[in-house]
């Protein structure tokens, strides 16, 4: 009822305190061996620091695209076929970065078929008031509208917008229709989170998985990952051949 009212989750305590700290620690090391090359398979992003194509990055990583309690509130919003299309890591950097404008992801609305984006924000800090949390607008999937279109200045506070706040380990999941962005860290600590982020059978990958994915990592993994993934979609191949 409540991501089909207000757009939006929180499972709280959803990673175990070990599993967290596996996420952490693989994360870190990962930020160190990319250097000023992390997140360059997606984008940089000033004000934050990224690391993009993550399932290819570690067994953790697959694990986070497809706990099935996260998967079924992700149908929920999308329909029974779905896949990843991007599993990214973003931290608000301190001292004042990770503005966001309030947006839309892939800049999408819905259609005739329903809800066609979905993204889940896994917390590996405490989501405070302070260090830069997730900001929406709640009931904004419904819309109708994308921000940048109807706001004078998608950057500046929205009278309908509220905080996402939580503890580390908690998971967001929300109808990425829904109005949201970043906002900026006034701490002297990163607040960090990986971004799960899932689209309907008909649009194509933010990232194209099979594309990025090493020839091991794709034999390597199956069953349900491997159909979240679309590694043995044909139509998926099609989409991302047209849009890439």
């Amino acid at each position: 009822q409540q991501l089909d009212e207000q757009g939006f989750i929180v499972l709280r305590g959803f990673m175990p305190p070990e599993f967290l700290e596996a996420v952490r620690a693989r994360v870190a090391e990962l930020l160190a061996e990319e250097g000023e090359n992390a997140g360059a398979e997606f984008k940089k992003e000033p004000g934050a620091d990224r690391l993009a194509n993550l399932v290819d990055k570690g067994e953790v990583f697959e694990r986070i695209v497809s706990f099935p309690e996260v998967l079924e509130r992700v149908g929920h919003v999308l329909g029974p076929e779905f896949k990843l299309g991007s599993l990214n890591y973003r931290a608000a950097a301190p001292n004042e970065g990770g503005l966001q404008p309030l947006h839309v992801d892939m800049g999408m609305l819905p259609d005739e078929r329903g809800y066609s984006v979905c993204n889940t924000i896994w917390m590996l800090d405490d989501f405070t008031p302070h260090n830069g949390p997730l900001r929406c607008v709640p009931g904004s999937h419904k819309s109708g509208q994308r921000p940048q279109e109807v706001l004078a200045d998608p950057n500046a506070p929205h009278p309908g917008e509220i905080q996402v706040l939580g503890k580390a380990g908690d998971v967001a999941i929300m109808n990425s229709h829904v109005w949201h962005g970043g906002t900026t860290n006034h701490t002297a600590y990163p607040r960090r989170s990986l971004h799960g982020f899932y689209v309907r059978w008909d649009l194509p990958q933010q990232q194209y998985q099979k594309r990025l994915l090493r020839a091991e990592t794709q034999a390597r993994v199956s069953g349900e990952l491997r159909r979240i993934l679309a590694l043995d979609d044909a139509r998926n191949d099609e989409l991302s051949s047209k849009y890439s």
